[in-house]
């Protein structure tokens, strides 16, 4: 199949009343379940839907970034370039989707009218840095992280890319900017969350309460707080920077594996379980959990985002893109 052009593909919809773990007054329901398939092989991973329009998605067996029209479900790949295996993507201040391709070792920008490819290759001398995600902090600088144990920033305007060994070693995974734009991160091998001070470009490592959780990804809230998928544990936990308190809830299930973590505008926290093979929404306020399983076996949802009223994430088992309406 063609990596730069996918065939329109059919989307399915499904009603579905979440069920609910610890009080059955937190349903909120029905919610709207949407499928939108990708072409067997797709590999996507991570997900970013615009303000309004287009999803673009990391497809990382194609090297590509895809771009979903979620009206007719049709999609399209943008090749990134040779040996190109994109993980993350966001949307920058620019309205463009920035992307961390561990094959290029590059950050790489495609413009969202033309397509055009615009890579931010690393310095040589960082090797391989297994580039992971990024976040833009409030002076329009693009930070990211590297499972090797890196984490750096890029000036858009200027191009110049500077790398910092992260204080633990390898795991630097998940990144996240807060409203006022600080920027955070989490380490899955290093068991810890980090702030960065985006003047010195110095991570000051918290410990979570949990000895061994595995952060994996992190998200803020409109409050500034720091919100945790912790994948060895199978726990959500939130950071309070204001008092440097924490907080953290065990999913449901014996076994659960909770991989991504989204804050959504309502700041309910949805989180992936791999064990459950499901999305679940957390309400803090409540402290309960609504869970929304795939109808195939399998999902993987590595990555959640969203936009109001919309919680997006690609199911990397299935090739596939799934959206819960939210409202």
């Amino acid at each position: 199949m063609n990596r730069r052009r996918f065939l329109a593909s059919t989307s399915a919809a499904l009603l579905v009343a979440p069920l609910v773990s610890r009080n059955l007054f937190a349903q909120e329901g029905p919610f709207r379940i949407r499928y939108f398939p990708l072409p067997a092989g797709a590999g996507v991973h991570d997900v970013a839907p615009g303000a309004a329009g287009p999803v673009w998605f990391t497809s990382q067996r194609s090297g590509a970034l895809g771009r979903l029209t979620p009206e007719d479900g049709s999609a399209k790949l943008v090749d990134l370039g040779k040996d190109a295996a994109p993980h993350g993507v966001i949307i920058g201040p620019d309205g463009a989707p920035w992307v961390t391709d561990g094959g290029q070792n590059a950050i790489a920008r495609v413009d969202p009218a033309d397509h055009k490819v615009t890579l931010f290759r690393l310095p040589e001398k960082e090797d391989y840095a297994n580039l992971n995600t990024a976040a833009f902090d409030r002076n329009g600088i693009l930070w990211f992280t590297g499972q090797s144990g890196v984490y750096g920033r890029l000036d858009p305007k200027s191009g110049d890319i500077t790398v910092f060994k992260s204080p633990r070693g390898p795991g630097t995974y998940g990144m996240t900017a807060t409203p006022s734009g600080d920027i955070w991160y989490a380490s899955l091998a290093g068991n810890h969350i980090a702030r960065i001070d985006i003047g010195s470009g110095n991570a000051t490592v918290v410990e979570p309460p949990t000895p061994q959780q595995g952060a994996r990804r992190v998200w803020s809230d409109s409050r500034g707080r720091i919100w945790v998928s912790e994948w060895n544990s199978g726990h959500v936990s939130v950071h309070d920077p204001a008092d440097s308190s924490w907080k953290s809830w065990k999913l449901p299930g014996d076994h659960p594996r909770t991989y991504a973590v989204y804050v959504d505008d309502r700041d309910k926290v949805w989180l992936s379980d791999f064990s459950a093979n499901a999305i679940l929404r957390f309400d803090p306020a409540s402290e309960t959990f609504s869970t929304f399983a795939s109808d195939k076996a399998g999902a993987s949802v590595r990555q959640l985002n969203g936009r109001p009223g919309q919680v997006w994430g690609g199911e990397s088992g299935n090739d596939r893109l799934v959206m819960i309406r939210t409202v």
